[in-house]
């Protein structure tokens, strides 16, 4: 491992420093390539604007004339936590518009993903004219030709990268999809259909439909879009920073869904404090959680629902999912750190289990791969349309394109990878129980070719040093205020400390007390157990460490959050 410096340039600290900017932030900002104020001044006038999507206009108006006839219209929604809010986004704003409108979600343990045949004949019992998808749908070829046989159009809204063939939907809205030069190829599935439903009232503006009546107000769905961004770990160029923006200036000021509200107090979080840490690491866990173990309509439900109530109830039992969701993501982690051990320097990516639980292997994988600093795709038993197979979920490190090395194994060896789709970091697939072992040779001879070098050194990047004067509390609300995700870190900053005292807490974290220039902090190196090999850290470390805010019965105060140490 190696901690090293961000670099920025000179002239762009300046300019921000000129602007009023904290100096601190502003050379965060430079660092992340922020150039002037003004990129940062958030708000709905500075968003890409919906008409440079392609084939936005044509779903809004296959959207108002389905509205106009009283047609029924079906969201077939994701199991994610991203596929969940764009369901929300969807069954919210069409709902206030009038429309007819309800949802499914496939059984991710006997369906899989997407709009399958199977699942379009599920749907035929809710005997709908208009099939919707979101965040799924672009590799749904075989599905779009089952609803068209069976008289039902679609509307594909999703944001995976198409494969070589597009499904013959009546309309696709999707900023990755050929021809389409919408500038953001990073927007999350929530994302493309807050776009869809902008550029439906638009169309119905043009109708007067809103004539005499008050509109709904979309701006209020912005928390919705704020969450699943952040949940699905989409790159937060500055369009998803401003929605994300919005999205939590709402629910700051006690504007939000009740259901993201009963989420955070189920945590014991304060949602006048909302972060997009809260987003992605509170929320998002508790609703995907519902996907992984058991049906995400019960987050659907928590999302849509005005009733404070109902929506506190349906948060304690995503809460307890959660819970469980760890207990299960524990174990399954030992097991493969525990066959990692008895491979000296194992350069594996794939591992499989006949006991894993098929909706937790997606977050092994993740934490695998921050221990590997490598690719890792991990499989699980399930059943798919009566047959078995596996199921496998991956994770990339920068420099690997994940789905761009699945395709190169499905061209190389046909038939040996049944379905599989995702993005450069994350993707999804399913192969044969008697082909894992042929598919893990396959990918590793892909990840030898397509892993550069430079890339299977874990690099750290840091923020350099944190002055004395910003080791307060001021600062670290200041910090946890901005929006930072994938793509915008998280500000990570490197120092040398003393270590003056540590002790095990909850049996795999560190607590520290530090010491550096005459002063003395209190720290934490959570998992610190997980990764070294004992618990005792030397007298003296170096640090890349996160400056966070405590709170203990009620009390507020700045701690050290120890990230990676030598």
């Amino acid at each position: 491992m190696k901690i090293v410096e961000r670099r920025f340039a000179e002239a762009d600290r300046r300019t921000l420093l000129e602007s009023g900017m904290h100096p601190l932030l502003a050379k965060l900002f430079a660092a992340r390539r922020i150039r002037t104020a003004e990129e940062l001044d958030y708000g709905p006038a500075r968003l890409h604007a919906p008409a440079l999507m392609k084939s936005l206009e044509a779903a809004a108006v296959l959207l108002a004339d389905a509205i106009a006839a009283r047609k029924r219209m079906l969201i077939i929604a994701d199991y994610d936590a991203d596929g969940a809010t764009a369901c929300a986004v969807g069954i919210r704003a069409l709902r206030g518009f009038g429309a007819d409108v309800d949802y499914l979600v496939p059984d991710r343990f006997r369906m899989g993903y997407g709009l399958t045949p199977e699942l379009v004949d599920l749907a035929v019992a809710r005997r709908p004219d208009l099939i919707i998808t979101v965040d799924n749908g672009i590799a749904s070829v075989e599905g779009v030709a089952r609803a068209r046989e069976l008289g039902i159009a679609t509307l594909i809204t999703d944001h995976h990268l198409p494969g070589a063939e597009l499904p013959r939907a009546e309309c696709i809205v999707n900023p990755n999809q050929p021809g389409c030069g919408f500038p953001s190829k990073a927007l999350a599935g929530v994302g493309v259909m807050f776009y869809v439903v902008l550029a439906l009232r638009t169309e119905l503006r043009k109708r007067g439909f809103f004539d005499g009546k008050d509109e709904p107000n979309l701006g209020a769905l912005t928390d919705l879009v704020a969450l699943g961004t952040v949940a699905d770990v989409v790159p937060l160029d500055a369009n998803n920073r401003n929605l994300v923006a919005q999205g939590l200036k709402r629910l700051r000021g006690g504007q939000g869904k009740a259901g993201l509200a009963a989420l955070l107090g189920s945590a014991g979080r304060a949602v006048r404090d909302a972060s997009a840490f809260d987003l992605g690491f509170i929320i998002g866990p508790r609703l995907n959680a519902a996907g992984r173990l058991a049906d995400m309509s019960i987050g659907i439900e928590c999302l849509i629902t005005d009733d404070e109530a109902r929506a506190a109830n349906i948060a304690q039992q995503l809460d307890g999912l959660n819970r469980e969701r760890r207990k299960i993501e524990a174990g399954m982690l030992e097991q493969a750190m525990a066959f990692l051990k008895t491979i000296p320097e194992s350069p594996q990516s794939t591992f499989f289990d006949a006991a894993w639980h098929q909706g937790v292997v997606g977050i092994v994988a993740s934490r695998l791969k921050d221990r590997l600093h490598g690719p890792v795709i991990c499989f699980a038993r399930a059943e798919e349309n009566g047959r078995p197979v596996l199921k496998g979920s991956g994770r990339s490190v920068a420099g690997l394109h994940l789905r761009d090395s699945l395709d190169l194994v499905a061209k190389r060896a046909p038939g040996l990878i049944l379905r599989f789709g995702g993005h450069a970091m994350a993707a999804g697939l399913t192969i044969r129980e008697p082909d894992y072992e042929p598919f893990a040779a396959a990918f590793e001879r892909a990840v030898d070719e397509l892993l550069p070098l430079e890339a299977r050194t874990r690099t750290i990047e840091t923020d350099g040093s944190l002055d004395a004067p910003h080791f307060t509390l001021d600062v670290a609300r200041m910090l946890e205020a901005q929006i930072w995700g994938q793509g915008f870190p998280q500000p990570l900053f490197c120092d040398t400390f003393a270590v003056e005292t540590q002790r095990v807490v909850g049996e795999r974290h560190l607590k520290l007390g530090l010491k550096k220039d005459g002063r003395r902090f209190e720290a934490i190196c959570f998992n610190a157990l997980e990764h070294a090999a004992g618990a005792a850290l030397p007298g003296s470390v170096r640090a890349a460490y996160r400056l966070a805010v405590n709170e203990f019965n009620g009390l507020k105060n700045v701690q050290i959050n120890v990230e990676h140490f030598e």
